[in-house]
């Protein structure tokens, strides 16, 4: 049996190796990320991912005392919600990316290219995702073991930008965040370019959905966005 299915086996580390993570974001498609304050909301966004049918989400580390969310929403997640792989966002620096893997952060992305993040990531095992934007810093992040390059703002850089570097690097695997939607024509242009996944937030869970507490909402969202992506890939 295996930590993900046993409540009585909580540790603070990752649940899942970086091997697993990659193969999840590349088979679903997609990594919604989000951040809330308020653990109940962070927990029922969560469960409606889930019951959509994802099995990803990415935690922004955004807020006031996020790490504590974060503990409370992963603890949740390996008792409640077998299988859900929960990795951290917007960390900026290795103390913060250490930090969070000790409680049990299954992935760290960041928005930026950073070696220290790197060598803490790769000590543990865990998949890291870099924010690049130059071909230069993307071949400097696969060198250091970068499974899944970040194009942070997806929307400045556009599919464009993606189908031309994988020209020259058809090996590498890249995840748009920013200016990524759920419409078809937008994430056709994402996956034809050659995407491997698309980071979705408030296109995907947007405020208005936390505001009205619309979580039904969400999880059919979820669960159509996964199927566009199927239907668009396939």
């Amino acid at each position: 049996m295996s930590l993900a299915e046993s409540p009585d086996k909580l540790k603070t580390m990752a649940q899942f190796n970086r091997v697993q993570v990659i193969n999840e974001m590349t088979e679903s498609g997609m990594v919604p990320l989000f951040y809330h304050h308020d653990i109940v909301v962070a927990k029922a966004v969560l469960k409606s991912c889930y019951d959509g049918g994802s099995r990803l989400m990415e935690f922004t580390n955004r807020g006031d005392f996020a790490l504590e969310i974060f503990i409370d929403l992963i603890k949740y997640s390996i008792t409640e919600l077998p299988g859900m792989i929960i990795g951290v966002g917007s960390i900026t620096d290795a103390a913060a990316a250490s930090q969070y893997m000790l409680h049990g952060a299954n992935f760290i992305v960041t928005p930026v290219f950073r070696e220290d993040i790197a060598i803490v990531c790769n000590r543990r095992k865990v998949l890291w995702s870099a924010g690049c934007g130059s071909l230069t810093e993307i071949a400097k992040a696969e060198e250091m073991g970068c499974e899944l390059v970040k194009l942070f703002p997806g929307n400045i850089y556009g599919p464009g930008f993606v189908k031309a570097l994988k020209g020259p690097h058809p090996w590498t695997s890249i995840m748009p965040t920013g200016g990524v939607t759920i419409e078809e024509s937008n994430l056709r242009d994402w996956f034809d370019s050659g995407v491997t996944c698309v980071g979705l937030g408030s296109k995907l869970i947007s405020e208005e959905i936390l505001i009205k507490k619309e979580y039904n909402i969400l999880k059919n969202r979820v669960a159509n966005t996964i199927a566009l992506i199927n239907k668009i890939r396939s």
